[in-house]
């Protein structure tokens, strides 16, 4: 015997078959992009078709006031869609933001009576950052499920907002109403300040070692431990992450009505939800688009718009909201997933 043993011929249909699977998983995961970018671009192209639409159909349409208002509604769901999707990607969920929102913005406004302003601002949106720390230490710590962390804390922050306030309170220092009442020509400052949110986060998600290891702990939280990725700490991040873009949320929208109520808020998270799901974002985590999440917050934006220019009475506007939000996911499954671009 010379020490070597002969090759089993199942060992040898093994290893050509594995030699075969290889190529082909990366055809099949090309495909999946190429299909995945296919629907971003008719996603882009309906949003398109809706401005010109619009724009024949409607005189007030482009019309400086309702180029800002549009601007302006899309802020506050632009700037909760980006914490989202930092919390989808990780193949979790965040249901708190709706309540964040409310509790942020009524203790701005009225800490910004008692405080200097920018304190006032500062204190309210840690507590943004602190709802979501807390919520990414409970699922990461304590291995607790996403939904029903966030759940719970959905009526807890709910709850603070009321015991801070059972009565709107409109802010008493007319520096607090510049930040959401200021447009640079017809492009609200708060609307800026989404851009910048959304520019930032598309480089922290695909040009950042931290950014990827969210990504990755999305797609497989095991191998990425094993990667050498804290999970835990990486998960406490994307939620804190979730609350701050919560909490200058609740501010923006107080400066800009005006008044800030503890009931504002309510069905907030499942509007950012909608936004992620239409962008592209997967629930099993490891997939999602900030591009496509902006495409989602437009689309949502201009649908809403155009009803409103409409005089589609409210209830109706609901019943179309759900069945474009169940005729996007379905596309997004013929089109081989949630794929594009990030």
């Amino acid at each position: 015997m010379n020490g070597t043993h002969a090759a089993h011929p199942y060992d040898d249909r093994r290893a050509r078959a594995a030699s075969r699977a290889g190529p082909l998983r990366s055809s099949v995961r090309s495909i999946r992009r190429d299909r995945g970018l296919a629907v971003n671009v008719v996603f882009f192209s309906v949003a398109v078709a809706l401005t010109v639409v619009a724009a024949f159909t409607s005189d007030a349409f482009l019309t400086q006031a309702n180029v800002t208002n549009l601007l302006s509604q899309m802020v506050t769901n632009g700037l909760l869609s980006v914490g989202m999707l930092i919390v989808i990607l990780t193949a979790g969920i965040d249901l708190t933001v709706g309540s964040v929102v409310a509790l942020t913005g009524i203790m701005s406004a009225g800490l910004s009576g008692q405080l200097p302003l920018a304190l006032a601002i500062a204190l309210a949106v840690l507590v943004g950052v602190g709802s979501g720390i807390a919520s990414g230490t409970l699922v990461a710590r304590f291995a607790l499920a996403p939904f029903v962390v966030t759940l719970a804390g959905l009526t807890t922050y709910r709850g603070l907002a009321f015991v801070y306030s059972q009565i709107p309170i409109a802010p008493t220092s007319p520096s607090f109403l510049w930040l959401g009442s200021t447009n640079l020509g017809p492009i609200p400052v708060s609307s800026v300040v989404m851009f910048v949110v959304f520019a930032l986060a598309w480089v922290f998600v695909n040009r950042t070692t931290t950014g990827r290891a969210l990504v990755a702990i999305g797609g497989n939280p095991e191998a990425a431990r094993l990667a050498g990725i804290n999970v835990r700490r990486h998960l406490v991040l994307a939620y804190g992450i979730s609350g701050l873009t919560a909490g200058v949320a609740g501010v923006i929208l107080a400066s800009r009505v005006g008044i800030a109520q503890p009931s504002v808020g309510v069905g907030y998270e499942l509007t950012a939800i909608a936004a992620c799901v239409i962008g592209g974002a997967s629930f099993t985590g490891g997939r999602g688009s900030i591009v496509g999440t902006f495409g989602g917050v437009l689309l949502l934006g201009l649908i809403n718009n155009l009803q409103n220019l409409y005089n589609v009475q409210s209830y109706w506007q609901q019943v179309l909201s759900g069945l474009i939000i169940v005729t996007v996911v379905l596309a997004r499954r013929a089109g081989a997933g949630e794929g594009g671009g990030r």
